[in-house]
Formats: structure tokens, C-alpha cells, sequence
């Protein structure tokens, strides 16, 4: 008998016509590759070092970037969220902490953001098995199945995050609750979760298969949740439902407060402090302008509001942010950091790095262009706290507060050139009084809803 040999579909899946690289096409690359002098000088820097961003770093960009402003809302000293991915809840508490020192007429003061990593991390936890459950009569195949599954959870976030669990926990002083070495290295301890939570999930999805009803797999899931409370608790320390907190105020009396979580977060926040005063905006490019959309899933909390913004043109969002720093209240944002960015010398500009004339390649897209194809999105959030403007009060530069200690950028500072701000920045919060009429209408239309998959999640 005759043995046929099956080739798999995986490799006559590509279109007809589709190219080779065959003795011609190679012979034509390879011929581009033009050893001249200095072709050859560059080949022999670059092969016998490995750092290619010094190579390129423009000194005219780096003596021209200063770190002054015409205006600057109040600061409160620089935080550091260490090895982990709480960036978005330093920046949430960061907007408040001038709050509290001027409630308490005290010179310093932080949160403790290990308070809050506790329940959103608890928070999520609870999210992904319902949504198990939710889609457990689905294949694996599912695309919202696969979406959950490949990440049950994370310690990223965005603002509507922190307010979820502030507005249901509370908040504390970073003594009542200090940080742990897990809250400050999260990833051996985010690791643990998620196969635990891989393995509960799984086992909720063949109960499901077997005929259990709603009722029995929450029963299932209130089991799995207890054991990543256990595995939090045990990392972190079980959070505090009162408190005792001892600070000494700028005259040097010592004083004692003793309250709640929420009783706490109550009296420190803003009035209103909501999502109807506090707005998420966005630039995004890819999407039409003046409309509000609303990322499906993107929560906590599974009560919680999801992540919803307003798309707006730059133009719209700088002149927001000026009116709100001139104001004296700084800002959530969020941008891509890591992009044309030194942050060492704490500056960021579209022209900081020119990779293209040093390899001769050409690099060139815009924003659209880099959101679509992956090659940007929003990375990391800071606070906006300073704008620079020329004689004609037009925006020239402006400052984050970051979190990654005093030692980094400018003593913890990052100053970017308006043009990166165009190219990179993503989102803010903002409060809506500092939004023009077209803009406030917008936020009363119908979000438009994005899925669970979407390129900004």
C-alpha cells in the first residue's frame, strides 16, 4: 500500500503569487548593501557596541530643553512605584495628595498604594471568573475567551480603576499599610495568581460542561477567591477595615486621626469628585473626533465603570490642560514614555533620537500609523503638572511628575516639547469645567462600545 504524505493547511495558507526569496531578489538586496566608507565606519561602531540610542542622541535637542516653566501647579514631592505596574494608581493618588497635605497642614504625605493594589488585584480576580462564567458555554477558540484566559489579570490600569476601588475601599496613609516587597516586585506574586486563576478558570468551564449550574459555579468560585485572597494577604498583609494614623503638622504638633478607609477617602477628595466631573480625554486618531467610546470589559470592579473616553482633536486637549494647570490642578495622563525619550536627562522631543540617518532607513509614520500597526500606544501614566507657553501663550513644552523615584529624569521630573506631546500623548482626566461647549456636548451622546481586544486596552 501506498503511504501519502499530508501537508498541513498551515503551509498553503499564504496567497497565490506570494514571493520567495529567490538568487535574483537576494543578488538585488544584497547589492543595496554598499560598502563604502562610511557604510564601513558605522558597521564597525555599531558591531562592537551595543547601544544604539547613544549613537544618536541629539546633542542640539539635549542643550536646548530646559526645565522651566511659566506655570506649575503645586507639587508634592516626587513617589516611585519600584518594579511594578501601578503607574496609573501612583498618578491617581499623586492628583490628591496636596489635597491632604493641605487638609492636615502637613509638609509630606503619601498613600498607600499597597491598600489599593490589594482590592484591585482581589477585584480583578472576581472579574475574570465571572466573565468564565459568563462565556463558559463558549469554544476556547472564542475570541473574548482567548482575550481572558491570556491575561486574567495584571497590575496595570487606567484612572476609572483607582476610582472604583477608592470609591468602594476607601484609601489609607502608606504607614497605616506600608509597602511589601511584593507590592514594590509584583511579578513573582502576579505570576502565582494567574495560574491560579488559569487552573480555577478551567475547572469552572468543565463544571460547566458537565451541566453545573450558575449557582454551583459561583459556590466553585468563591473557593478559587479565597485562595488568591490568601496568596495576597500572605504577600501583601491584610488590609486594615480602621485605622490610627499619627502625623505631626507644619507647626510640629503631633496629632492622631482615627477613621475608616472611607471615611478617609471621603474627606480628602475633591467635591464633586465623580466620572461625571472627572473626565477621561483622549487623542486618538484612528477613531472620530467628538465622540465618547467605551472600552467593554476594561473595569475592576464587576459594578464598576468602565473605561470611557472622549476622543478629541490635540488642539482641544492642550487647551484644556493649559486652563487646568493655569488653575492650579494638575493632571492623570498617560503616553507612550518610552518613545523619542531620555529619561535620564528627563527630557522627551520627536527629534531626540534620529536612528534613521545614522542606519540610513527610513522610520518615518504618524500617529495613526503607529497606533494601527502596534508601534505606539499608551504605556505608562504620569501627572501633568507644568506648561511652558511663548510670548503669545502658546504651549512650548510640558512637565510630568513621574513615579520612579527622585533619581530619575530631572529629580523625578520628565519635561517634554509640545510636538511630543502631539505624537505621543494619549489620554488625560481632566475636569470637565476646563472643556469647551463642543466638547461638553459630546460627553451626552451615546459611547460608542469598543471590544475586549481593542488596540487601546
Amino acid at each position: 500500500m501506498k503511504k501519502y504524505l499530508l501537508i498541513p493547511s498551515l503551509f498553503v495558507s499564504l496567497a497565490a503569487g506570494a514571493q520567495t526569496i529567490g538568487k535574483a531578489e537576494l543578488a538585488d538586496i544584497q547589492g543595496s548593501f554598499v560598502k563604502d566608507d562610511a557604510t564601513l565606519a558605522i558597521q564597525n561602531m555599531l558591531t562592537a557596541d551595543k547601544n544604539i540610542k547613544t549613537k544618536v542622541y541629539s546633542y542640539e535637542k539635549k542643550s536646548s530643553i530646559d526645565h522651566f516653566f511659566k506655570y506649575r501647579t503645586s507639587v508634592s514631592g516626587i513617589t516611585d512605584q519600584q518594579s511594578s505596574g501601578r503607574c496609573w494608581l501612583f498618578t491617581s493618588m499623586n492628583h490628591l495628595r496636596p489635597l491632604v497635605m493641605e487638609k492636615y497642614n502637613i509638609s509630606s504625605f503619601d498613600f498607600s498604594h499597597n491598600y489599593c493594589s490589594f482590592y484591585d488585584l482581589l477585584e480583578k480576580s472576581n472579574l475574570f471568573l465571572e466573565n468564565v462564567i459568563a462565556t463558559a458555554d463558549r469554544s476556547f477558540d472564542d475570541r473574548e475567551v482567548v482575550t481572558f484566559f491570556q491575561s486574567p489579570i495584571d497590575d496595570g490600569g487606567v484612572w476609572n480603576l483607582f476610582y472604583n476601588v477608592a470609591e468602594k475601599y476607601g484609601v489609607v496613609p502608606a504607614e497605616v499599610f506600608p509597602e511589601t516587597e511584593h507590592s514594590n516586585n509584583t511579578s513573582q506574586m502576579i505570576g502565582i495568581l494567574k495560574e491560579r486563576l488559569r487552573t480555577g478558570g478551567y475547572a469552572i468551564r468543565e463544571a460547566a460542561e458537565k451541566g453545573a449550574k450558575p449557582k454551583a459555579l459561583r459556590a466553585q468560585k468563591i473557593e478559587i477567591m479565597k485562595d488568591i485572597y490568601r496568596v495576597l494577604a500572605l504577600c501583601l498583609g491584610e488590609p486594615p477595615t480602621e485605622f490610627t494614623w499619627k502625623y505631626k503638622d507644619k507647626s510640629g504638633e503631633v496629632k492622631t486621626l482615627t477613621a475608616t478607609p472611607m471615611e478617609f477617602y471621603k474627606g480628602i477628595i475633591p467635591d464633586p469628585y465623580d466620572p461625571q466631573t472627572y473626565v477621561m480625554i483622549m487623542n486618538d486618531p484612528t477613531r472620530e473626533y467628538y465622540k465618547v467610546y467605551d472600552i467593554k470589559n476594561y473595569t475592576n470592579t464587576v459594578e464598576g465603570l468602565d473605561w470611557v473616553y472622549l476622543n478629541l482633536p490635540n488642539e482641544d486637549i492642550k487647551a484644556a490642560a493649559l486652563k487646568s494647570i493655569k488653575d492650579n490642578e494638575p493632571m492623570y495622563a498617560s503616553c507612550d514614555v518610552g518613545k523619542q525619550s531620555n529619561t535620564t536627562d528627563g527630557i522627551l522631543d520627536v527629534n531626540l533620537y534620529d536612528y534613521q540617518k545614522l542606519l540610513g532607513i527610513d522610520l518615518s509614520m504618524d500617529k495613526k500609523a503607529r497606533i494601527l500597526t502596534r508601534q505606539s500606544g499608551s504605556s505608562h501614566a504620569m501627572l501633568l503638572v507644568a506648561c511652558d507657553t511663548d510670548d503669545n501663550d502658546v504651549p512650548v513644552k510640558w512637565q510630568f511628575e513621574n513615579s520612579w523615584g527622585a533619581s530619575s529624569g530631572n529629580h523625578g521630573y520628565l519635561t517634554f516639547t509640545d510636538d511630543w506631546f502631539s505624537e505621543y500623548m494619549f489620554r488625560l482626566v481632566i475636569n470637565r469645567k476646563y472643556l469647551d461647549s463642543k466638547a461638553i456636548d459630546a460627553l451626552k451622546t451615546k459611547p460608542v462600545q469598543l471590544p475586549v481586544w481593542d488596540y487601546m486596552f
